[in-house]
Parts: C-alpha cells; structure tokens; sequence
C-alpha cells in the first residue's frame, strides 16, 4: 500500500510537472507569437480581391478585368442547405466550438490512420478564415500555432454569421473562382440559391482540393467526393434519404462558364482599363471598383459590327487572298483534324476550317471547322472570291467551288446555319471551352481575315460623350486602337474647317471662285493640284464647291485666306496643328489627324460651335457601390463663363479628366463658344446640301433631313473618310490601311466609309426626331443669281441663299448690278478666278 501510494504520487507529479512545463511553452509561445498577430477588427477592412467591371450606361457588361473572378455575397443571399453541405464536408461542429474542434482533430486523426487520407479535415471553418485572410500557406507549426490563436481570437470578437461569410466569400474553388458566388457561376452559370443539391454537395467538395476534386478535370473523384458529402449531410440530418438519394444519381452537369460579355467593345474596355489603371494603379484590378461608360450598348454593338461588314465589304470587292495554309494528303485522310486546326486562331466570328473534298456537281465544298467539325459551303458563298491581283484588278469571276478552293486548304469561314448542337467538353480547345456535338454538318460561308482597317468614333455633340467607338476589326488581332491613335490625312474632311474659316472671315456661301486649273511654281518644283475625276466647273459658289468637294476652289480659297490665318482659326477651334503643313495643301487635308480629333472638330460644328471634350467615363463606384467620381455636367456657355468650376482636361488626355476622386473633380465642366454660332448655322446649311445633291448623296437612304456631312478621300486614295452629324450626334468613319497604301482607284470615302456611317447611323438614329441647329438672330435669306452670286433680279432665274446681315449682297439700284457679294474684303472677281 505505501508503495502504491508513493507510486501514485510520483505519476501525480510527473503529471503535473509535465502539464505545467506545456502551459510554460504554450504561455511562451503565446507570449513569442501574440504581438506578431492581426487585431481582428483588421480583417472587416480587408479588401476582397474583386476584379474591375466595365458596364455601358444602360448597365450592361462590356468587360471583367482581374485574375481573381469574385462576387461579394451575404450570408443570407445563401441558401441553409449550401450552407449545411460546406459544414458537412469542413467543419460539421462549426456552431458548436469556440474556433478549435479538438473532436474534429481527434476524428481526423482517426480518419488519417485507418483510411490513409483524411476526408473530413482537421482545421475548422474558422481556422480556415484566419489562414486565409491573414496568414500564408506554409505547412509549419509556427504557422499552424498561429493559425489556432487567430482563430480563438476571431472567435471572441465575430459571431458566427459574419465568419461563415467571410470563409464563403474567400475560398478558392477553381479554375480562377473565389468565393462561392463566383463558383456556381463558373460551374453552373446560375445564382447559388438556383443550384440543385447535387450541385451544391459538389461546390463544397471542392475547398479542400479544387484541382484533384474539380469536376471538370476530374468528375469520377468529384462525384466521389460530392457522394461521400452527401452521406454526411443525411447522417447530420440535414436532407432526407430521399433527397440522398435523387442527389446522388444526379449526373454531372458542370460545365466552365466564363464571365458573358454583353457587349462586343474591346477597344473601349481597354480605354476604360487603361484610364482605370491610370487613376488608381494595380488596385484598380482587385478593389471591386464598378466603371459606367458614357456608350450605349446598342450602338457600341452596332458601330462594332458596322465596321466589320464595311471592312468585309470592301475586303470582298478586291478578292480571295487564297488559303491560309494547307494540309497535306495524309494528315487530311488520317489525322485529327480538330488538333490541326488549333494551329490557326480564330478571328472574331471567323473560324479556321480545312476543306475535304471539292464536289463541282453539287456545287460546294466539304469542310472541317474548327469547334464544329463537318460542314458543309455552298457555292453562293463563293462567288465573290474572284482571285487578288492588285488592289486595281482581281481575277474572272469563279464559276465552280474549284476554282476557289482545293482539298487540304485551310481557309477562314463563317458559321450561318446549325441544325442541332449538343454543347459537349472539348479540353483540348484552349481558347473556347465548349465545343458542340451536332447532328448533321453546319452551313459555313467563305471568308478572309481584311487587311483593311478602319475606325468608327460617334459623340453626342453638346456633351462630348463618347456613343460608341470602334477602333478596328479585330482588337484580338491588332491592340492597336485606330480610332484614337492613328494619324492620318483628313482629305476633304478637313474642308469644313476652311470653309468655317471662310465664313469667319467676311465671306457667303454665294461668294464665286473659279474651278479652274492653276500650277504652283515652288522653287522650281510645279504643284498642279486636280479635282477628283479631273472636270473643272468654272465659276462656282462656295455653297457648291464643298458639296461637290472641289479641290481647285479650296486652294484658292486657302489662298486667300492666308495659311498662317487659317492655321490660328484652327488654334481656335482646338484643331491640333503640330502636324498640319504650312503650304496650300493643306486645302486638301494633307495634314495629320486621328479619327478622334477630326470627330471632336466636327462636334464644335455640330451643337453650334462650342467646346467639346471627349469623355468615356460617366461614373465610378467602389466595392460597396459608393460613387466616388461622376463625371461633371456640361454647360454650353458663350458670356460670363469665368467660375470656379472650370478646371482644364490636359492635353495629353483627351478622353478624362485625371482626378482620382468626385472631391477633385468639378461639378460642371464649362464649354465655351469657339465659333460664331451664325457662321456654323450656314456650315450646316452648305453640309446638308452634300448629303442632299453632293458626294454624300449615299446617306439620303436614312430618309431624314437633318444630316450634314463630308466625304474625304487623301491622294491616291490611301486615305477614306466620311465626318457627318445633326445638331446631336457627330459621327466620323475611316478607311484604310495601318501602312498607308492605295485602297484602289474605284475606292473612295463615298464607297468605303460613307457605308459603315449610314449603317450605324441608322440604328444610332433609329427613334430619335428630327435635330436641326436653332436659326440665330441675325440670318437673312436673300434670292441669288447662283452664276453671279448677286441679288437675282425681278424675273432672273436665282435661288434662295442665307447670310449673316452684314455679308449679305448689296440691294441692287434700278440699271446697277450691285456687289459682287463675295465679302471678300473688295477682292475683286479676277482675283478669284486665277
């Protein structure tokens, strides 16, 4: 008996020593490791990594930007059942413990030694919050400690409903989806409170291996391991035996659904990306900011697919360029062809296909498309691919499918017609995850990548909003944003702006010039400008000179004008001139603009003669949905305009303002007036007329009468242009290639880009009345003898001419002829003529 009472105290004090020598290192390593951790008030500050989202003005999706695809969510926008299968395969004991779960340790355990692996999972939900928001993934029992610590002190100061928040928004699940929002989207392209059970058992099989248990790289374990969730979630009672049951023979119906763009404008995501960046730096990727744009998608989506057809169009017009490549005999009768085609990208809507057999009888060509497999191209898609010569002359016109193609060729085709699809996984496919299974081969058209390119910019005139904007055809093809960054001759584009000037100066849309030819000797070098077509008109109003786009009248009209007078008007105007000549080409528009600039030019024309600046951004709101930059109002302005308010766009900045936050901004931003609003009321009379009688007579299929335009077309026709408006919108097309080269001598802004102008301007248009720039006080109407520019007299065949009071033609004295009426400051008419 004493012996097993000097026993017993012997294990009492080797128990005590030793309990106490683990509360001394368990205090020490507290101790060591307690400053070292985060106040966890910390992590309700903690910026979910939320990619940046570019939404048009009718809030439609334009673009997601950010490596990390997340989508906030509260605890009760989550269904309890999604809630119970997280709990069943993470942390069943989660209302139960105080941020440790020794039981759950202990069953894990258990769980490592009889099975080999560990099912269920040894840290708890709350464990998890703490290693995942504040600690890094090193598998060390520092980090491990820490990890215990944080979670007992998260504990304490949340309650349980903002943890499971904080763990359901946080988790990784796979294929760049964090937080179980962002999953159901990505697997099943539905909110989560419309997932099946199956479906959620599956998502919360996913956190603790999101690449061995995914089910798209690997179903057969992910099913396993959705089963093995939804035996835990009966044994909890969570769902019933038979719910267990339907769930468990559920097939498996996930699929990878990336984030659905709504509209097609990558040139424009990428000006509100790279202006984001601007602003806020490598944030602007992850801080869930929201960016509105001033773009409505239905006329993004149509200035984006107007000029694809016109560059198509014209594409068309010059001929089939021939195959893109080509297979040999053996690969096309044995190899998988769906591998070959990977090797060529696909171009928008335009998809690499490689024909298999030629059939002339039939009159079309098999093919094998790259994500659709057989196919079938019928001759009428063909007909069009005349073989390319020179940009002046293609081959006869083809009158069989082989005279186009050949087996082996792989070309591009567009997909019209597909008679059954079944979307089925195709991994080998890195570029479009769903490839179809189709009953019977698609119906495909002939087509060819342009190499052509254009640019579309559309601006609302009074505000400088930016509609739409199209910087090319393919931005996956070329970055390289047109519409803001090519410099390229205006042509007659470029005639407005003179003829403005003109009417500054004294002179009437009556004033005479001669259309005659005229040679400039400079230094011994002779310039003999030409009209387009080489015809010369003789005496001809202005009014009629610019809508027939006379060469010969600008250049003598520039003359007098004196280039140094018109190059300060320009200045005026805030039409760049650093690359404008100082010679009388620059009648012709031989200077260098970019679609941007000619479109901000020909907006001051249109509301009237105000400053416009370009802007793209109307708003932006942080994760919490708190707005913290609007875009200022816009006030048109003509006296008085000095505020407080006006606060400058720098030059080198032309779409935004640079501040970072609405305190920065001003609340108006103050237009003033550039030029006299009678001078551009007759503008927009004598451009009406070149849509009514001139060289934009394409734009009167619109059927409305309140356009003005102006086609422009630069020597050899490298350049093609088409700038028109009414008193709201200002729209300007061009045409071209990125190393200037002759389009084709039939080619012109009339046919190139006029085109893609009225087909989106019918949709930009569509609904909208009539919009004509108010008549101002002190415009009179005057009947002319058009060959004389004079007051016609009583009986004198003449016609109707607006001029401002005091350039309006002298009354004419019984037996006198009166003034010319030129304005031109007593130049006299022979002047003019030569």
């Amino acid at each position: 008996m004493p012996h097993l009472l000097r026993t017993s105290r012997l294990f009492a004090w080797f128990f005590l020593t030793g309990l106490s020598l683990a509360v001394i290192v368990g205090s020490g390593f507290y101790l060591y490791l307690r400053p070292g951790l985060p106040p966890v008030e910390q992590i309700m500050d903690i910026k979910l990594q939320t990619p940046l989202r570019v939404y048009s003005k009718d809030n439609r999706l334009i673009a997601e930007f950010g490596e990390k695809r997340r989508a906030p969510i509260t605890i009760e926008q989550i269904p309890t059942i999604q809630l119970q299968a997280f709990m069943a395969a993470e942390d069943s004991r989660f209302y139960d413990h105080y941020g440790v779960d020794i039981k759950g340790l202990a069953r894990a355990a258990v769980e490592l030694v009889s099975t080999g692996s560990i099912q269920s999972g040894g840290s708890t939900i709350t464990m998890q919050v703490a290693k995942n928001y504040f600690l890094s993934r090193d598998r060390t029992f520092i980090r491990k400690f820490n990890e215990i610590l944080l979670a007992i002190q998260i504990e304490r100061e949340l309650d349980k409903p903002q943890i499971f928040e904080l763990y359901l928004n946080k988790i990784y699940l796979g294929n760049r989806a964090y937080g179980i929002a962002a999953a159901s989207q990505v697997y099943y392209n539905k909110p989560v409170n419309e997932l099946s059970l199956a479906q959620m058992a599956m998502l919360a099989g996913l956190p603790k291996a999101p690449s061995a248990y995914n089910p798209l790289a690997n179903p057969q374990r992910a099913t396993q391991r959705r089963d093995w969730i939804l035996g835990r979630m009966k044994e909890h009672g969570y769902i019933s035996p038979d719910a267990y049951e339907l769930a468990i023979q559920a097939p498996v119906t996930a699929t990878y659904n990336a984030t659905e763009t709504e509209v097609d404008a990558d040139y424009v995501a990428e000006m509100a990306r790279a202006e984001m960046v601007r602003r806020f730096g490598e944030d602007a990727y992850t801080d869930g900011y929201t960016v509105t744009l001033t773009v409505d998608s239905e006329d993004q989506q149509k200035a984006t697919d107007a000029l694809r057809d016109g560059l198509e169009a014209y594409d068309h017009r010059h001929g089939f360029r021939g195959p893109i490549g080509e297979l040999d005999a053996d690969t096309l009768a044995n190899g998988d062809l769906s591998a070959a085609m990977l090797n060529y990208p696909r171009v928008e809507s335009l998809m690499p296909a490689v024909i298999t057999k030629v059939d002339d009888d039939k009159g079309e060509a098999r093919a094998h498309v790259r994500r659709f497999g057989p196919a079938v191209m019928p001759f009428e898609s063909m007909k069009w691919a005349s073989r390319y010569k020179t940009q002046n002359y293609t081959g006869s016109e083809p009158t069989k499918p082989s005279d186009v193609v050949s087996a082996g060729d792989v070309v591009y085709v567009r997909v019209e017609e597909i008679a059954t699809v079944q979307a089925t996984p195709d991994a080998s496919d890195t570029e479009e995850t769903q490839a179809p299974t189709l009953d019977q081969p698609v119906r495909v058209s002939l087509m060819q990548v342009p190499d052509v390119e254009g640019a579309l910019i559309s601006l609302k005139a009074k505000t400088g909003a930016i509609e739409s904007l199209a910087g090319g055809y393919s931005f996956s093809q070329s970055k390289y944003n047109r519409a803001t960054q090519a410099q390229r001759q205006p042509g007659s584009t470029f005639k407005p702006f003179l003829y403005l000037t003109a009417l500054e100066s004294g002179m009437t849309p009556a004033t005479i010039y001669n259309d005659a030819p005229i040679v400039f000797d400079d230094a011994g070098a002779g310039w003999r400008p030409e009209n387009s077509g080489g015809r010369f008109e003789g005496p001809t109003t202005l009014r009629e000179a610019l809508y027939r786009s006379r060469n010969l009248v600008s250049v003598r009209l520039l003359r007098d004008l004196g280039i140094s007078r018109t190059l300060d008007y320009l200045e005026q105007l805030k039409v760049p001139t650093e690359g404008m000549p100082s010679d009388l080409s620059l009648a012709l528009g031989s200077g260098h603009l970019t679609p941007m600039e000619l479109a901000r030019g020909l907006a001051v024309i249109a509301n009237g003669g105000y400053d416009v600046k370009p802007y793209l951004i109307e708003t932006i709101t942080d994760v919490n949905g708190e707005t913290i930059y609007q875009a200022p109002e816009v006030v048109l302005c003509d006296t008085n305009c000095d505020t407080e308010d006006i606060q400058p766009v720098p030059a080198d900045d032309p779409v935004n303002a640079p501040a970072v936050t609405a305190e920065a901004e001003p609340e108006t931003r103050i237009m003033r007036r550039l030029a006299d609003e009678r001078s551009a009321y007759i503008l927009h009379s004598m451009m009406r007329d070149v849509i009514k009688r001139g060289t934009g007579r394409r734009a009167r299929a619109l059927g409305r009468d309140d356009l003005a335009g102006k086609t422009g077309t630069t020597n050899k026709q490298k350049d093609t242009w088409f700038a028109g408006f009414n008193h709201d919108i200002a729209t300007t097309t061009w045409v071209g290639f990125d190393q200037p080269a002759p389009l084709g001598r039939r080619e012109y802004g009339a046919s190139t880009a006029l085109p893609i102008w009225v087909d989106y301007m019918e949709v930009a248009l569509e609904g909208t009345p009539s919009a004509f720039m108010p008549r101002p006080n002190g415009i009179v109407n005057i009947r002319i003898n058009p060959e004389t520019g004079k007051r016609a007299r009583p009986g004198e065949e003449g016609r109707f001419e607006i001029f401002k009071e005091e350039d309006a033609p002298a009354a004419l004295a019984a037996g006198d002829e009166g003034r010319t009426g030129s304005g031109s400051g007593g130049s006299d008419l022979s002047r003019q003529i030569f």
